[in-house]
């Protein structure tokens, strides 16, 4: 399975207001397979590496370096850490504090160095990752299954998940024919499903609290409707897999799941564009970077898109948003999308890491504004 730490948006909120000499943001992409983890410990060694490279070429305070990478030597150096991951890695640190999150998407290596954090490698995971659950419900058992785009599908074991229906609600059937009150026949099966589906509800809030990961329900219709109809996760998914899941592997499952996790994405994406060209014949949407971060600079931004893998390197002016643009990357300049991200989550704004293909015209970026702005 996959060992997750998802941001959530106080987090988010949390790593967007940080300022000190010294932030380092480090983002790799690592395997679940504990077995295979050497060159993932490697890899972050390496950018470990650069991150000092580039401190040493400005001067950085050697003390304070030194202390930097104690913390992220400590982190390469610990081997229960690296035997629990997920498919990529994102590494804050600062001289005196470290922070890491494994993400359910892979990762472009990735090394920054400035005053702030580098957020756009985190923001994928809360936009869209490709990955979720298909939780798998019939009368004679549940089960939980975990879809990601690269690892075959597995079962998750949930603590305090019924067994099957009837030994939910403490009866040997549910289809029993004796009566207490009105609980017996059709109408009693009904009444102990609903029991059995909320059982099931509360067992997964462990799991998915905070979580955004899409959740796909497998189920015959009845017992699907009755699910829905008790379910408080927010990011069950409105289609679902038909049929009786006792049939179908958890192989089989993933498969039919996949499509639905495309179209969750696919309709996130054309709400999105559909709003964007709205906004656009008011003169409310742009993709020009120096547009944008003014934009953000004044809180004008409502919703933006960023390509996840694209850096643009420079500054952004803290009081007007003037974008200065520089060729390479510096332990004096950050990325300029990520700073334009970073004042549209602290403005309230929404923020979508995305393919450079679902951006429209190829840009960096796209943005809504709330209202027009030079």
């Amino acid at each position: 399975m996959l060992y997750l730490d998802l941001p959530t948006a106080d987090d988010l909120t949390d790593l967007a207001t940080q300022r000190t000499d010294i932030a380092v943001s480090i983002a790799l992409p690592t395997t679940p397979v504990s077995t295979k983890t050497d060159a993932d410990r490697i890899l972050m060694k390496n950018l470990t590496k650069t991150a000092l490279d580039q401190l040493e070429a400005v001067g950085s305070d050697k003390r304070r370096v030194r202390d930097l990478i104690e913390e992220l030597d400590d982190l390469v150096d610990d081997a229960e850490f690296w035997r629990f991951q997920a498919h990529g890695l994102v590494v804050f640190a600062t001289p005196d504090n470290l922070r890491t999150f494994r993400v359910p998407n892979a990762l472009e290596p990735l090394v920054k160095i400035s005053d702030r954090f580098h957020l756009k490698p985190l923001l994928r995971s809360v936009s869209f990752c490709n990955a979720g659950y298909v939780l798998a419900l019939a009368d004679g058992g549940v089960r939980l299954i975990e879809v990601t785009a690269d690892l075959p599908a597995s079962e998750v074991q949930i603590e305090g998940m019924p067994k099957d229906a009837a030994s939910a609600v403490g009866e040997a059937s549910i289809a029993t024919r004796s009566y207490s009150g009105r609980i017996g026949g059709s109408e009693g099966k009904k009444v102990r499903l609903r029991q059995y589906a909320r059982k099931v509800d509360g067992a997964l809030r462990g799991l998915l609290a905070g979580s955004s990961t899409p959740l796909i329900l497998a189920s015959v219709e009845s017992l699907g409707a009755i699910y829905r109809s008790v379910n408080t996760y927010p990011h069950l998914a409105a289609a679902g897999i038909e049929g009786n899941p006792e049939r179908l592997s958890a192989a089989e499952l993933a498969a039919a799941a996949r499509p639905i996790l495309d179209g969750l994405y696919r309709a996130q994406i054309a709400d999105w564009h559909a709003l964007y060209s709205q906004r656009d014949q008011e003169d409310r949407a742009s993709t020009d970077i120096k547009r944008v971060a003014r934009a953000a600079t004044f809180g004008a931004v409502q919703r933006l898109l960023v390509d996840m893998d694209q850096v643009v390197h420079g500054t952004v002016d803290e009081n007007d948003g003037t974008v200065t643009f520089a060729d390479t990357a510096s332990a004096e300049t950050y990325g300029v999308v990520d700073e334009i991200a970073r004042r549209v989550l602290l403005t309230g704004g929404e923020v979508l890491s995305v393919r450079e293909s679902d951006i429209p015209d190829g840009k960096p970026l796209a943005a809504i504004l709330r209202y027009p702005i030079t």
